[in-house]
């Protein structure tokens, strides 16, 4: 009985409701409303015939979207098993009930449903018109036949719920389990097979449902129907706002996927912070990262040790960490996948610094892809790109990927801005850079701003030449991890003469002899090719790639060219037409150029890599050699520190980099090129020497890697100078006791018992600041004299601010000032050469040898405004003259000057005519060079501009926000609101700004006539009849 019972009332006819606007919705007039009193064979016929007609209604018309809330369910009045709020119900049911108790709970919803109905026969429910749509058929076509159907099962329980009512359930079922109720068992929302939802739906009477109804209502406890009550309300308020909201359409697959991704980011997240040994997916990061890294970069199985890396306990509990492993060891995969954890996991900011702008280019290129895909932004610091503070992101975290100098600028924003905390993560390449000169400088400061300012910040440093592992260790308080694994076993051998020896530690001499140079040489190729270069590289290419690396960049190019004339015409025939499509793309990115020697050398297959090629040409070189269309690079030592290219086989010309023996590191990072993983078995690094040679190079295979020192103190200016004036203006340390316990915390600090002998470190530190004193960039306080001389405060001066916030070298900083106070009493706007002379980079100025017959003739094509902004720098045509004829000066002139003005003519006229080439060719300079001249001067600039922000920002506070507030300000006005400013500079900024005016206006009265002016190619009348004609 209970049996039938629950079967019978599983069914409940559909009652339709007499509405004028289900006459538009379903073209069909509207039955009249029955009661409760009618009989049941009436109402049975009337229900059958109403639903026949609905049914057919149905299929021929769509349902209409309609906003009306009263019709949003149409001919479903009732909470009966047919009406959509049914189907939710018993979703519901089977979603949170109690697997034991399933069929009782069931019994008592569908009875509660009933009673409700009887109670509230006219009740009016509103939802989206659109899931009326989806089941009408199904359930028309049941209750017309009056047959017991099974329905086949969705895939998913809920898929025909809104995803704001999936929220609904989760929130529902976890609600119910506070209350004390059992817990349910866990759905696999994308398992194959489900349970039939629906269950057959025997014939019986309304009047048995009722007496049914009746019997078993009584069991149900008050409290229940309370909840189922309270349950229906809530149910049918969401349902009516969902209808009124403007819901977007949601992919359903892209739904789950996404919901999936945050699922996996949540459990890394969890992971990591219980710090556990379960990694998670992979690494505690969600498995679709694994996915992308196959995609990608091709890349299905970690190398074991990276494995042991990542899994280190100094690791997972974010201590600092070193590691240093041979080059194509794979390093750079364990810091992404650091950084992707931070970012996606932790929810962090990172930073990656990287030593050349190449670099950064080529992993931002890497990175952007999974930053699209995993949802962070990749932003690029490099040359003049670069945003100071950067963005602060609400949702996205960000990957910054740095050039050594960018990256301290950054950190310096954060500082100033109270956002290092919001560094989650700082990745250092190429460690060893730490002793190299004024960049190393640059990068320790950066280091060491970040260790005292921020606790929290997780530094990793990696590098493939370290040897003095234990000051780094000191200075970054990280562990050290280090390994000797190559994927592909690298073999070192020298050539001396015809005779090739392999590099044997265990050996007597270090080597020994592995065989005799098998080569047949005329004449005229033993003169051109003493060193059998031909030889050793047709043992390779073009099957195999090769890298030569060569002392200078001239000589690149005349041994790329060497190498061709004697190749055999058979090289032409190897890829012949993609060689001739690298050609054609070549000239199309240099406005149809070519250079004359990757014309002859790239048909067979080798090109010259340096910097005087643009860093377009460099990206299509590297690009047709990684996929081998080219197979032999002639090159300098920055290869081997720039882009990854490597080759089966790596030649070095000569144990020079330029005039200077080679350095140990500078060797391994050479030789670290041969042998490409995944490609090669084997690796080959083949050093030609002269016998004069001999016992530097058997030293330099046999002893070990240079040590690397910091050079804060001996890169003086750039140096702590620099340290010492950022310190104060961002208030890290303020007075002489701070500034020296921060020094001793530097790696400078570390290493001061080896690299002071005559002065300690605190004299250092006084003499320093004295210095800064007296050059006008700091002052003491002075308002409280009682303090003793350790406790007593330094501030920074204006000179000072601008200084380190335009990251001027303070060598330059007093120059620059007096350039552009110069400038300002007597700027010359009639042309741009004036600024862009101010804007020419000092260092880049100081290393210019110019062409005195160049320099003479751009000179003398001067305009008459042109040769007034050389007259107002003290640089004349009879000086440029005679230096040009060689004749003895005797008045002084600045140097300096001389060779910035010289650039200046570079710059202004590359502005002019926007062709590389064309310069390249004037001036007689590579067009790499030019290149690197524009940049540079595009970042000093960027300097400049940030050092005279303090001007701007006193105009701006004073009310001139733009160039015509400017324009029509009183000079007057101008020096009494703004400080230190004389009546002269008023003026000229008065005028200046309306000559800029007076040229925008002009410009913009030019494109409107030219807007305005019939185009000269128009069709004329009798054209268009001749066409006709």
């Amino acid at each position: 009985m209970d049996e039938g019972g629950s079967r019978i009332r599983r069914r409940v006819s559909v009652r339709k409701r007499d509405r004028p606007s289900l006459a538009c919705r379903f073209a069909v007039p509207a039955a009249a409303e029955l009661t409760p009193g009618d009989e049941e064979e009436e109402e049975e016929e009337k229900m059958v015939a109403g639903n026949r007609r609905r049914k057919k209604t149905v299929e021929v018309q769509p349902v209409e979207n309609n906003d009306s809330e009263e019709d949003m369910f149409g001919d479903y009045d009732s909470f009966a098993e047919n009406s959509f709020l049914a189907q939710v119900d018993d979703l519901e049911q089977q979603y949170m009930q109690v697997p034991e108790h399933r069929k009782h709970a069931s019994d008592l919803a569908t009875e509660d449903l009933y009673s409700e109905n009887i109670k509230h026969n006219k009740l009016s429910i509103t939802t989206v018109g659109s899931f009326t749509e989806l089941k009408t058929d199904e359930h028309i076509k049941n209750q017309c036949r009056h047959e017991d159907v099974s329905v086949e099962p969705e895939p998913d329980i809920l898929y025909d719920v809104p995803s704001s009512q999936v929220l609904y359930f989760e929130n529902l079922k976890s609600s119910s389990n506070d209350l004390g109720d059992q817990s349910t068992k866990e759905r696999d929302w994308n398992a194959s097979s489900h349970k039939t939802v629906n269950e057959e739906l025997p014939q019986n009477s309304i009047e048995h449902h009722r007496q049914t109804d009746d019997s078993s209502s009584k069991v149900r406890s008050s409290s229940e129907e309370n909840r189922r009550k309270s349950l229906k309300e809530h149910l049918k308020s969401a349902m009516t706002g969902n209808a009124k909201a403007h819901t977007p359409i949601f992919s359903r697959t892209k739904q789950l996927k996404e919901t999936l991704l945050s699922e996996e980011i949540n459990v890394a997240k969890k992971t990591i912070e219980s710090s556990s040994n379960d990694l998670g997916p992979f690494y505690s990061l969600p498995s679709k990262v694994r996915d992308l890294y196959v995609q990608f970069k091709g890349i299905e199985k970690l190398y074991e040790w990276q494995h042991t890396c990542l899994t280190l306990n100094s690791v997972q509990e974010r201590k600092n960490l070193i590691y240093s492993l041979p080059t194509s060891g794979g390093k750079t995969l364990v810091a992404e996948i650091l950084m992707l954890q931070e970012l996606l996991c932790r929810r962090r900011d990172v930073l990656m610094i990287l030593p050349y702008v190449a670099i950064v280019q080529e992993k931002i290129s890497g990175l952007s892809s999974f930053g699209i895909e995993l949802g962070f932004f990749v932003e690029e610091y490099a040359g003049s790109k670069g945003k100071f503070p950067p963005i602060k992101r609400r949702e996205k975290k960000s990957l910054y990927i740095a050039t050594i100098e960018k990256g301290h600028s950054l950190v310096n924003s954060l500082i100033e801005t109270g956002r290092i905390g919001s560094l989650g993560l700082v990745v250092v390449d190429e460690l060893h850079m730490i002793g190299e000169g004024s960049r190393g400088a640059i990068l320790e400061m950066t280091l060491a701003k970040i260790l005292y300012t921020s606790k929290t910040t997780q530094i990793i440093g990696m590098s493939a030449t370290l040897n003095n592992v234990e000051d780094l260790q000191e200075f970054l308080q990280a562990e050290y991890y280090t390994s000797q694994f190559r994927p592909v076993e690298l073999k070192e051998y020298l050539k001396i003469n015809d005779a090739i020896y392999e590099v044997d530690s265990k050996a007597e001499n270090s080597m020994t002899f592995s065989r005799l140079l098998d080569c047949q040489y005329s004449d005229t190729l033993k003169k051109m090719d003493p060193d059998h270069l031909v030889a050793l590289v047709t043992e390779v290419i073009p099957n195999y790639s090769c890298l030569v690396f060569c002392p200078t960049k001239k000589n690149c190019e005349n041994v790329a060219e060497m190498i061709c004339k004697f190749l055999s015409k058979e090289y032409l025939k190897h890829r012949e037409k993609e060689k001739h499509e690298v050609i054609k793309n070549l000239k199309n990115i240099s406005s149809g150029n070519l250079c004359p020697v990757l014309k002859r050398t790239i048909p067979f297959g080798v090109a010259y890599h340096h910097s005087g090629l643009t860093s377009d040409e460099r990206k299509l070189l590297e690009e047709a050699y990684s996929t081998g269309v080219l197979c032999l690079f002639t090159c300098t030592s920055t290869l081997a520190a720039g882009v990854n290219l490597p080759a089966r086989r790596v030649i070095l010309r000569a144990p020079y980099v330029a005039k200077e023996f080679l350095k140990r590191n500078q060797y391994k990072q050479m030789i670290g090129r041969a042998g490409r993983a995944g490609i090669d078995s084997i690796g080959e690094s083949i050093l030609i020497l002269q016998e004069k040679d001999k016992q530097q190079v058997l030293e330099l295979i046999s002893r070990p890697l240079e040590n690397c020192y910091s050079h804060l103190v001996q890169e003086f200016t750039k140096g702590i100078q620099t340290l010492f004036l950022s310190l104060i203006g961002l208030k890290i340390a303020t007075n002489l006791d701070d500034i020296y316990h921060f020094m001793c915390g530097t790696f400078f600090g570390v290493q001061q018992k080896i690299l002071l002998k005559e002065k300690s470190l605190w004299e250092i530190t006084v003499e320093s600041l004295r210095y800064l004193t007296e050059k006008g960039l700091l002052q003491k306080d002075t308002i409280d004299k009682s303090k003793e001389e350790i406790q007593c405060s330094f501030n920074i001066t204006k000179l000072g601010r601008a200084s380190f916030k335009g990251t001027i070298d303070l060598a330059y900083c007093d120059i620059l000032y007096r350039d552009l106070k110069k400038g300002l009493e007597g700027l010359v706007l009639e042309s741009l050469l004036h600024l862009i002379y101010l804007t020419t980079p000092y260092d880049m100025a100081s290393q210019c040898a110019p062409d005195w017959m160049i320099y003479f003739r751009q000179f003398s094509q001067l305009s008459p405004a042109e040769q007034n902004v050389a007259a107002l720098l003290g640089v004349s045509e009879n000086f440029i003259g005679k230096k040009a004829s060689g004749q003895a000066i005797k008045k002084k002139v600045d140097k300096d000057i001389v060779n910035r003005l010289y650039l200046s003519f570079v710059l202004y006229t590359l502005l002019k005519e926007t062709n590389v080439w064309s310069v390249s060719e004037k001036f007689n300079m590579p067009r790499g060079y030019i290149q690197s001249l524009l940049t540079g001067a595009a970042s000093f600039s960027s300097c400049v501009l940030h050092f005279c922000e303090g001007r701007a920002r006193q105009l701006y506070n004073a009310g001139y926000k733009s160039l015509m507030h400017l324009a029509n300000a009183n000079p007057e006005v101008l020096i009494r609101t703004v400080d230190h400013l004389s009546r002269r500079q008023a003026k000229q900024i008065v005028s200046s700004a309306k000559m800029l005016l007076h040229e925008k206006a002009e410009a913009l009265q030019e494109e409107v006539e030219e807007l305005l002016r019939l185009p000269s190619d128009f069709p004329s009348m009798e054209a268009s009849s001749t066409e006709k004609a």
